[in-house]
């Protein structure tokens, strides 16, 4: 597949940023629903020959409704809508139901199937009209930069669709490395959920060490007054250590032996009872606090990639306010991923593009969206995902 539409620089004014138990940004599946929305829509017109496939999706800027209450938190801006219930006999204020909105402006790529031939304008003109007309991510479309249709199948044409795209970050699935690393976490503890995994990925977590500014200095010192080529590997080693995350167990053993035999005189005295307190802390010593490492590089962030089902298929005349009188129905919960805001100019080549392109998957009680630059689709199982409810079996 290398023939897209490009809706390039979509404004949308209000729309949720809160998805599943995460926020900051749309779910992917409000981006599919629109497009799989048009692609409905076609097949009623002129137009019925075209299909509207999968979309990739390119964040170029996006404002979150919130304040900030305190240093470490944040609340959504709130409104009551209406102010007052005319529906009372005396005028009553309503609760608030948080909601969370925000602003943001992206591009779609969507997959596009069927001969367009000369059709091209008419194509262009009725997108313009009615991508206007629906909603994205449940905000208001403002206006669309521009619309084109495109073919990727060489460099020329894929410089062409980057420079229209930058500054921007495509969204790209990593459900492979929640799922690489929770097996890691297996192998040290069998107990250990999916859940202690994707915290992983998504906490900001800090740990203490113990001060050692004096142990630096005294390395550096050594370095500058002596030639010595041990010198040279005592500081080496000193500074590996330090891009690791502290624990007392990892203290090299070549920097033990060197302060062991470290003179313990006046001049020495607070470096040797800081090293000491390095390698064996109490409650008491002196800290640094430091970010921990996320278990992969990259702009990771926690997505909701799609649903899973938590009650069997009922017939729709068994339920009660249904969007139709016809769909069986069932009743689901959030399930989350992990993704990755990638730069569009690191995508290489047309495979990058279609890699990025996100697809409905569906395999029994799972509604997922999915990308299949990894592995095959139906190679990507369901413990790669996270459901809503940690308590819920996911294999």
């Amino acid at each position: 597949m290398n023939q897209y539409i490009l809706l390039n620089r979509i404004k949308v004014q209000n729309a949720n940023a809160i998805a599943g138990f995460t926020w900051g940004f749309p779910a992917i599946t409000h981006f599919l629903g629109f497009s799989h929305n048009l692609s409905r829509k076609l097949h009623i017109t002129k137009f019925d020959g075209i299909g509207l496939a999968g979309c990739a999706v390119i964040a170029h800027h996006h404002k979150v409704h919130t304040y900030k209450p305190s240093f470490n938190s944040y609340g959504f801006t709130q409104s009551r809508n209406p102010p007052y219930l005319s529906s009372h006999d005396k005028a009553a204020t309503p609760p608030v139901i948080e909601e969370g909105k925000m602003n943001f402006t992206v591009s779609l790529l969507i997959e596009c199937e069927g001969n367009i031939g000369n059709r091209q304008d008419g194509l262009i003109t009725w997108l313009k009209k009615n991508c206007l007309l629906q909603r994205l991510a449940g905000g208001t479309i403002l206006e669309i930069g521009n619309i084109e249709i495109c073919n990727i199948d060489d460099d020329s044409s894929l410089r062409t669709i980057k420079r229209k795209l930058l500054p921007g970050f495509v969204l790209m699935d990593r459900s492979n490395y929640l799922a690489d690393y929770f097996n890691q976490l297996q192998q040290k503890k069998t107990d250990i959920e999916l859940l202690n995994a994707w915290l992983d990925f998504v906490a900001l977590k800090q740990k203490a060490r113990p001060k050692s500014d004096l142990i630096t200095k005294h390395l550096m010192h050594l370095l500058k007054t002596e030639t010595d080529e041990k010198n040279d590997e005592l500081l080496a080693i000193w500074n590996e250590h330090l891009l690791i995350p502290y624990h007392e167990d990892r203290v090299p053993e070549t920097l033990k032996r060197y302060f062991e035999y470290l003179d313990n005189n006046t001049v020495n005295k607070k470096l040797l009872e800081q090293w000491q307190n390095y390698c064996s802390p109490t409650e008491n010593t002196e800290a640094d606090w430091e970010y921990l490492p996320k278990p992969a590089s990259g702009y990771l962030v926690p997505i909701m990639t799609g649903y899973k089902a938590i009650s069997e298929l009922y017939q729709n005349h068994e339920v009660d306010n249904t969007r139709d009188n016809e769909t069986a129905v069932c009743f689901v919960e959030s399930a989350h991923s992990i993704g990755e805001w990638l730069s569009v100019h690191r995508l290489k080549n047309a495979k990058a593009i279609s890699d990025s392109v996100w697809h409905y998957h569906y395999e029994e009680n799972w509604y997922l969206c999915k990308q299949i630059q990894q592995k095959n689709v139906q190679d990507i199982s369901a413990e790669e995902i996270i459901t809503e409810n940690p308590n819920d079996d996911f294999y």
